[in-house]
C-alpha cells in the first residue's frame, strides 16, 4: 500500500526556516520531519512512498538522490584513473521513494490528483509532511476497512493555546493551564483513501479540506478515527521549539520505531 505526503506548500508562518527550504525539510534532531513521517509508516511495514513536490521542491529530490551516501561507509578509489566505488556497510531503509512535481501554486486536493497515476485503482494513505504522532497506522487502517467509507482521517484532540478559568462572581475557583478537553476534534492528517476520492479532485484549485471532505461529511461517505494519543503540528518556529525540545529530552512520543 502507498503512502502520499503532501510537501509542496510555501509554509508561511515559518518563514523563519521555510525562506531558504521547503518545511518537511526543517530539522527536528538532525533529520528532517519528513524523514521522522516516513520512519513511524515504514515501522508499521509501509515502504511506499510518494511525495508531492512544489515549493523548493529540488530540496527533498536532493535529499534522497544522497541518502544512500549519506548512510554507508565508502571508499573511492581513483587510484586506476577512474572512480570505483566500494560500499562497506550501510543503514539505509528499505523505501521505495517516487518524488512527484505537483506544481508551486497546486492546492491539497490538486497535488493528490496529480499523483494519481502513480497510485493507482487502490485504497492508499496519506498525511501532510509537518505534523508527528503516535498514530498506530495498522489500527486506522482496519477502522478504515470495517466503516467502508470513501475517506478516513484521524480526529484529534489538540492541547489549547490559552488557559481555561471557571469562576463564581469574581471569585476563581478553577484554574487550568491549556488544557486538552476544552479543545474540539479537528483534522490531524493520516488519512486513508479509497480509489473513489479521484472523483471528487477536479484540478489543482481543489482543496482537500473545503469542497471535497465537505462533500464526502454531506454524503456520510467520511469517518474519524479517534486519536487520544501524541499528535503535534509544526506550524510555527514556537512548534519547531517544542518538538525539538522533546526530541532532545529523550521522549520523542511520536517514535513508534526501533533504532
Amino acid at each position: 500500500m502507498k503512502v502520499v505526503i503532501l510537501a509542496g506548500g510555501r509554509g508561511t508562518r515559518i518563514c523563519e526556516e521555510s525562506s531558504v527550504r521547503p518545511k518537511p525539510m526543517i530539522e527536528i534532531g538532525e533529520k528532517p520531519i519528513l524523514w521522522h513521517i516516513m520512519k513511524n509508516y515504514a515501522h508499521f511495514g509501509f515502504n511506499d512512498f510518494i511525495i508531492c513536490l512544489g515549493y523548493k521542491g529540488e530540496f527533498i529530490k536532493d535529499y534522497f538522490f544522497h541518502y544512500f551516501y549519506h548512510h554507508a561507509d565508502i571508499t573511492f578509489d581513483f587510484t586506476k584513473g577512474e572512480k570505483t566505488e566500494i560500499v562497506h556497510s550501510q543503514n539505509v531503509e528499505p523505501w521505495r521513494v517516487t518524488l512527484v512535481d505537483t506544481g508551486i501554486d497546486a492546492m491539497t486536493g490538486g497535488r493528490l490528483k496529480r499523483v494519481q497515476e502513480y497510485i493507482g485503482d487502490e485504497c492508499f494513505l496519506a498525511t501532510y509532511g509537518d505534523g508527528l504522532a503516535s498514530v498506530d497506522i495498522n489500527s486506522l487502517l482496519a477502522f478504515h476497512r470495517e466503516n467502508k467509507k470513501v475517506a478516513t482521517v484521524t480526529a484529534v484532540r489538540p492541547k489549547s493555546r490559552f488557559g481555561e478559568i471557571s469562576f463564581s462572581g469574581n471569585i476563581i475557583q478553577e484554574f487550568l493551564e491549556k488544557p486538552e478537553e476544552n479543545s474540539g476534534w479537528v483534522s490531524g492528517g493520516f488519512f486513508v483513501f479509497e480509489p473513489a476520492i479521484f472523483n471528487y479532485l477536479k484540478d489543482d484549485s481543489t482543496i482537500l479540506e473545503q469542497e471535497v471532505f465537505e462533500k464526502l461529511a454531506e454524503e456520510r461517505n467520511f469517518c474519524a478515527y479517534k486519536h487520544f494519543g501524541f499528535w503535534h503540528p509544526m506550524d510555527s518556529m514556537r512548534d519547531k521549539v517544542n518538538l525539538e525540545n522533546l526530541w532532545k529530552d529523550g521522549s520523542g512520543p511520536w517514535k513508534m520505531w526501533q533504532d
